[in-house]
């Protein structure tokens, strides 16, 4: 009895995806994508679907990060966006932006630390987490890598305002966030717009004297943040080097680079380039 025939012609290059999630050398079925290949599509778009409208848990998220990073300033904040729920944040990126008035009351309420006068902005540094268009890249991402992150700036003994986790929100609100606290720097961990391979993608923006009104001509961004992305130590040990850049120089966004390259420290953990090899 004849053995039936493999229905799909396979690509010369197939052998490179084992260093990718990108969709290559797929094969063809005649002239279309293999069965399974064209089933593990669509599986990506639905969980990049699902990341757009998965609600952030942000009680229990504050209570993790809390437990995982207290703050002697005081305990995460839960705020919210003009934008009244996930349909009309979506429709509204305007709304995103800025806080609605009883966050911004809450903000306005918080005493100041007693050494600070009115003018100066007491903090050194306000983390600002935000749902964006993946609650589930932040409640993956977020807690691991602030450990990360604490572990490098802490022996500098910056002065880190409260956590703040803001629902519905864009990137530009950590700037009201910020300003409201009275921080020098603004670091915005918000989920990213899934891909087909990222659902679960954090991005990180930094901002030197942050208010409101600034576009993304003032941030530097760290994109991709996630164990199958941008692993946590190295996105801290990046954003450490802008950090302390921005503190050094009085500046971020165009005018600040990131100039760690792979930098020693990231070279001698990444495996081998294997075009190189």
């Amino acid at each position: 009895m004849n053995q039936p025939t493999n229905p799909v012609t396979a690509n010369p290059w197939a052998a490179l995806r084992q260093f990718t999630d990108a969709r290559i050398a797929l094969g063809r079925a005649g002239v279309s994508l293999p069965t399974q290949a064209h089933l593990d599509f669509q599986l990506a778009h639905a969980q990049a679907r699902d990341a757009v409208h998965l609600a952030l848990d942000a009680a229990t998220l504050a209570q993790t990060l809390d437990a995982a990073l207290p703050n002697p300033a005081a305990p995460c904040l839960t705020l919210h966006s003009a934008a009244a729920d996930r349909s009309v944040y979506l429709q509204r990126p305007d709304l995103g932006r800025k806080l609605d008035e009883a966050s911004r009351e809450r903000l306005n309420a918080l005493p100041r630390p007693a050494s600070a006068s009115p003018s100066e902005r007491p903090y050194d540094l306000a983390l600002v987490v935000v749902d964006g268009l993946s609650a589930l890249a932040i409640e993956q991402n977020v807690a691991p890598f602030l450990t990360q992150l604490q572990e490098r700036i802490a022996p500098e003994h910056w002065s880190i305002a409260p956590i703040c986790i803001v629902e519905q929100g864009r990137v530009a609100i950590g700037d009201e966030v910020a300003e409201l606290l009275g921080a020098k720097a603004v670091v915005v961990l918000i989920g990213e717009r899934p891909g087909l391979s990222s659902p679960d993608s954090m991005g990180l923006y930094l901002t030197w004297m942050p208010r409101v009104g600034l576009t993304d001509v003032s941030r530097n961004c760290i994109s991709n943040v996630r164990p199958a992305g941008l692993r946590y130590e190295d996105a801290a040990y990046k954003l450490h080097y802008l950090l302390a850049q921005a503190q050094q120089r009085q500046l971020s966004g165009v005018e600040l680079k990131d100039e760690t390259g792979g930098g020693k420290e990231l070279l001698a953990e990444s495996p081998p380039n294997f075009l190189l090899s």
